[in-house]
């Protein structure tokens, strides 16, 4: 049976964006699931309209192994109280809503979303694959036209060209830009002297970093090559076995009392006409 699409979510990303979404109407008030119900919102709204099956990836924390590489990888310093609260009970939710889920420890969310990305890719029944985060560094898994990156910040959905065309390099070549021109959010600086037109210059002319001239970034080499692993993401990850792991089924008994526990009842009406919907299809 021929997948149309799968549909891979930056759960923390969500969060964060909702989070802050809501503090536009809140007045600085912010409710204790509020964040957590908009994610569940968006994608009931994903499986309303034509999505069947979906994941997504959630850091459980936000360290990971790249903490012990370069210590001023990014941490969890700095996340409100309020944000933070709401890290597990989405995870909760998710579960609980019968959507695939995976809270990442030693990796990270980005790393599920490259792992998960890989293991639909390889099914030759799925059609196409969406990524739906703004992070750079998941541009590297970007295939041709069939593995997509969907950035909602600049309402963008990037295939290969269009990562060529904003980076100025393939998607395979993304954990080599980065490490040159470094990544603000992930807390790398990138090499001296280098910017986005020089990497990419270098890269096309050079290839990956490892093939550059001994000489050519002299005694920043090691450290280029250290920013190269921060960057690059680890698509190793088993999350599952057969992509039909990911078919939305409806909710799971635990939902209603999940969300009567958080106050919003209306979700479980909600995923229960979600799923009269997909029936129907």
């Amino acid at each position: 049976m021929i997948i149309d699409l799968i549909d891979l979510i930056d759960g923390t990303y969500e969060l964060f964006r909702h989070f802050y979404g809501l503090r536009r109407f809140t007045k600085g008030e912010d409710r204790p699931f509020g964040a957590v119900v908009g994610v569940l919102n968006g994608v009931l709204e994903m499986l309303e309209s034509r999505t069947t099956h979906v994941g997504v990836a959630t850091d459980h924390v936000i360290e990971s192994f790249r903490n012990q590489l370069w210590p001023g990888y990014k941490t969890g310093e700095g996340i409100e109280p309020a944000l933070r609260a709401q890290f597990h009970p989405l995870e909760q939710g998710l579960a609980a809503i019968g959507v695939a889920v995976w809270p990442m420890v030693e990796l990270e969310a980005d790393d599920a979303l490259a792992s998960a990305a890989r293991l639909a890719d390889e099914d030759a029944r799925v059609e196409k694959v969406l990524i739906w985060t703004p992070d750079k560094d998941l541009a590297q898994c970007v295939r041709g036209d069939r593995v997509l990156q969907v950035d909602r910040k600049a309402k963008a959905v990037r295939d290969a060209e269009a990562v060529r065309k904003k980076f100025g390099v393939a998607p395979a070549l993304i954990p080599d830009f980065l490490a040159l021109v470094g990544d603000a959010a992930d807390g790398y600086p990138g090499i001296t002297g280098i910017g986005a037109v020089g990497a990419a210059r270098l890269l096309n002319r050079h290839g990956p970093i490892e093939s550059f001239p001994p000489s050519l970034l002299g005694d920043q080499l090691e450290a280029a090559l250290l920013f190269k692993r921060l960057a690059t993401l680890d698509a190793t990850a088993k999350l599952f076995r057969d992509v039909d792991e990911l078919r939305w089924k409806g909710p799971t008994p635990k939902f209603a009392a999940w969300t009567e526990r958080i106050g919003a009842p209306q979700l479980l009406q909600r995923s229960l006409e979600a799923k009269a919907t997909i029936a129907q299809r």
